[in-house]
């Protein structure tokens, strides 16, 4: 594919419309429910809008390398089916929304890989639930996103396709390991995107490329069959959008009980955010903790712009206390990196003896970690995943809500794991992601909210709230963009 003009202007628009009816400034600019509403009622086409979207793709792609599957024919057939289902009379609450899939996640027919020449030839069976979920809703597949290897990395690379691009600065990393998705949802190649989120996945990258990444409680969002987990037990479908109301959008139409997941939980309806959002109750217990806790390095100028919003949320009249979780000791930097590591081993141990030149050399190194690692090791940190989850769920007695940064540092030199330092210190390689996993192992909902820029990059500020308080996590990161 080759780089051409960007074909995204009036007459792309002019094209979706019908005849007399009023025209959106830019698809590409439209929230996801906007469009819906849109195509639903006639005023523009699933099919010109596909047009508007594959036009996108082939002019902007090639510089990101942010989708590696497309096929135009496909996106084409797919919005001529919604435009035929409108036609007959259903109604679609996502008709015509152009969605991206990471490239771990099932969508049927296309070459699905997780970043792996393991399965450079893996064709999917069929979709992933969350995404035959949203193609029932009216949604068209747009194109499939880079990852890095079986989702396992913070940067956004592998062997199969390379590196993504940031959206903003090709010399940058969109981060990982949903980079791919990121930089299309930024450069307006879909409207809603689909990622998965084990510590930080589809947070993190959010927040190096300004969007709205979410990451619910588990068992929220079904995810029954696919590809076999190295994070067994810690990763869920993650939601990227470019907005709060967007994000919620998705999550309510995801949001149901599957018997076949043994996360599943079948629990009565109610946990919905609801559209459009309400501003939540004023009464909230909010903390604010700039280092979680834990005294995680922090670039000086991050922590001064999230601090600045943290600030203009309290002049807004939000009563914000300064707190931090009380973490057990171990509970610092990926306290329980094992479990990825051993799981990675279980999966692909075998392969790497017999092929390791297909595989990234850094995910070999996590997988030779988790071959030493022991019994006692992976029960250990069980254990500590116990201790954790309690130390939270104590903290969330006396608050209804944490606010701490997404990542502490803004996007970095690709061709780096991450940067070498971190708020003055020396950082190992998971330096940039402290932030995030702790809410995996909690199983608590969290999301990662624009809130300004440093060094003319975005930083993200991260709300999270008790498991299954999920709306009121939505609802606040509305009220975090409202104040922007």
């Amino acid at each position: 594919m080759t780089a051409g003009p960007d074909r995204s202007g009036a007459n792309a628009l002019h094209a979706a419309a019908q005849p007399g009816m009023p025209v959106p400034e830019a698809l590409h600019d439209c929230s996801a429910r906007a469009l819906a509403r849109a195509v639903g009622d006639g005023r523009l086409r699933a099919a010109a809008v596909a047009e508007h979207f594959i036009a996108r793709v082939q002019a902007l792609n090639p510089a990101l390398l942010a989708i590696v599957r497309f096929d135009p024919a496909r996106v084409r057939e797919e919005a001529a089916a919604v435009d035929r289902r409108l036609a007959a009379g259903e109604t679609l609450p996502l008709a015509g929304v152009p969605i991206t899939v990471k490239d771990n996640l099932w969508v049927e027919g296309y070459r699905i890989t997780q970043g792996s020449l393991l399965f450079e030839d893996f064709v999917a069976p069929r979709d992933a639930w969350a995404v035959a979920r949203l193609r029932a809703l009216g949604a068209v597949v747009l194109g499939i996103t880079n990852c890095s290897e079986f989702a396992c990395k913070g940067v956004t690379d592998n062997l199969v396709y390379g590196s993504t691009r940031h959206p903003q600065d090709a010399s940058l990393t969109p981060g990982g390991s949903s980079g791919g998705a990121v930089a299309a949802l930024a450069r307006g190649l879909g409207l809603l995107a689909l990622a998965t989120d084990a510590g930080g996945s589809t947070r993190r990258p959010a927040a190096h490329c300004g969007l709205v990444g979410f990451k619910p409680s588990p068992g929220l969002v079904p995810h029954p069959w696919g590809f076999a987990e190295p994070n067994y037990g810690l990763s869920v479908i993650g939601i990227l959008a470019r907005t709060a109301t967007d994000a919620a959008l998705a999550y309510d139409l995801l949001a149901r009980y599957d018997a076949g997941d043994p996360a599943g939980v079948p629990i009565a309806c109610g946990l919905e955010a609801g559209l459009p959002l309400d501003s939540p109750p004023r009464g909230l217990r909010i903390a604010w903790s700039p280092r979680l806790g834990c005294d995680f390095a922090i670039d000086r100028d991050v922590l001064e712009t999230l601090q600045a919003r943290v600030d203009a949320l309290r002049a807004a009249g939000w009563d914000i206390a300064d707190a931090d979780p009380p973490w057990p000791p171990e509970a610092r930097e990926y306290p329980l990196i094992a479990l990825q590591q051993s799981g990675l081993h279980a999966l692909y141990g075998r392969q790497l003896a017999e092929a390791r030149d297909r595989i990234d050399p850094d995910l070999a190194v996590q997988i030779e970690a988790g071959a030493r690692c022991a019994p006692g090791d992976i029960a250990r940190a069980l254990r500590l995943r116990e201790r954790i989850a309690h130390a939270l769920g104590r903290f969330f007695e006396d608050h209804d809500l944490l606010l701490c940064p997404t990542a502490p540092v803004t996007a970095w030199p690709r061709g780096q794991l991450g940067p070498p330092v971190i708020g003055d210190r020396p950082a190992g390689p998971r330096g940039h992601a402290a932030f995030t996993p702790l809410f995996n192992y909690c199983g608590v909902p969290a999301c990662s909210v624009p809130a300004g820029r440093t060094r003319g990059l975005p930083v993200g500020l991260q709300v999270v709230a008790p498991r299954y308080e999920d709306a009121r996590v939505l609802r606040f990161a509305r009220e975090i963009e409202r104040i922007a």
